[in-house]
């Protein structure tokens, strides 16, 4: 199945991209799709503890699956000042 990844804020310079379209296996879950991208950019792991996942705009948990043809957006932790 297709996806699309978005990349936010710092994880831009890490991956060298805003966006991303993947191919992953059917019935991948977000933990499936992130262990992926860590293979691609090992430096991403190293924010694994404090990334928030968005599954077509909504947050979602490293056990959810992902539909076919869905929006990922990956984030480093959301800051306020």
């Amino acid at each position: 199945m297709n996806v699309r990844v978005l990349f936010f804020g710092p994880l831009v310079d890490v991956t060298g991209s805003s966006t991303l379209e993947l191919a992953l296996p059917g019935a991948s879950t977000v933990q499936t799709l992130l262990e992926e991208l860590f293979q691609r950019w090992p430096a991403l792991r190293d924010w694994e503890p404090n990334l928030l996942v968005a599954v077509n705009l909504a947050y979602a948990r490293r056990e959810d699956s992902i539909p076919p043809g869905s929006e990922i957006a990956i984030m480093p932790p959301v800051q306020g000042g």
